[in-house]
């Protein structure tokens, strides 16, 4: 999951800086996969550090003009804050009905309608996302070094399924982690445990590649290697933790995981 400023600056943003591996890089990465020792066993992937959620901004927008970007803000605040207040209440919903709370909310918030059909194509955009544009390279690379991919994410399995589909991706991820699995959000510790029990790895031999600042401060505290994807440029958390490692795409991981 994205926080609330991280998706603010992400709809104000009209590219990706940083985001595309350059051609002498990929070259690089081609030629040296088969001879190296990658410093990890596996490399687990928050989803967005794999998929660009900008269409569902745009989309917003389009049904919401003059308005999508605050109705946006509301929207993502709102999962967090339904996520996480359940969680803290001892009370759990996927993130799936998360998803369509907050949606709801943010209609209700904006006074705007939310009719069946802007409900669905809203809905639906968020099981249609595509790859960031260097990510089919790097997560090839990096299965020609040996390394095992998995996603470890607060999505449900159903939104993770559905938007691997979409990315052209079946087939590229050994493992498909939901936190839902366990009843949980990230930062939880429980969260990131099932990495480990689902890898059957020790931390020392597990990556996790966060888009969000909080999930890279939360896996460190939990005492996985990390190295965060900042593909927006935001500073540390100010959490008492830093990365292990900071990039701005996945190239830089493969580059980092090659050693």
């Amino acid at each position: 999951m994205l926080d609330r400023r991280e998706f603010l600056k992400l709809m104000a943003a009209g590219t990706a800086a940083g985001v595309m591996a350059t051609a002498p890089l990929a070259a690089a990465a081609r030629l040296t996969a088969l001879t190296s020792n990658p410093k990890f066993k596996a490399v687990a992937f928050d989803a967005y550090t794999i998929f660009d959620p900008r269409p569902i901004f745009a989309l917003v927008e389009k049904l919401y003009p003059g308005k999508g970007t605050e109705f946006g803000r509301v929207w993502r605040s709102k999962q967090f804050d339904y996520a996480w207040q359940r969680l803290l209440a001892g009370y759990y919903e996927d993130f799936w009905k998360i998803t369509q709370d907050a949606l709801v909310y943010a209609a209700h918030m904006q006074k705007v309608e939310l009719t069946q059909e802007k409900r669905e194509r809203l809905l639906a955009a968020c099981l249609m996302l595509k790859a960031w544009p260097e990510v089919p390279l790097a997560l090839g690379t990096l299965k020609e070094m040996g390394v095992r991919l998995a996603f470890l994410s607060n999505f449900t399995p159903m939104m993770l399924e559905a938007n691997v589909k979409s990315a052209g991706l079946k087939g590229v991820f050994d493992h498909i982690i939901s936190t839902d699995a366990a009843k949980t959000y990230k930062p939880a510790p429980a969260a990131y445990q099932l990495g480990l029990d689902t890898l059957k790895l020790t931390r020392e031999e597990i990556l996790f590649v966060p888009f969000a600042g909080w999930d890279t401060a939360g896996a460190k505290m939990f005492g996985l290697k990390t190295f965060w994807v900042d593909r927006l440029g935001l500073p540390l958390e100010e959490l008492g933790v830093t990365p292990d490692a900071k990039g701005s795409s996945l190239a830089e991981v493969v580059s980092y995981v090659r050693g």
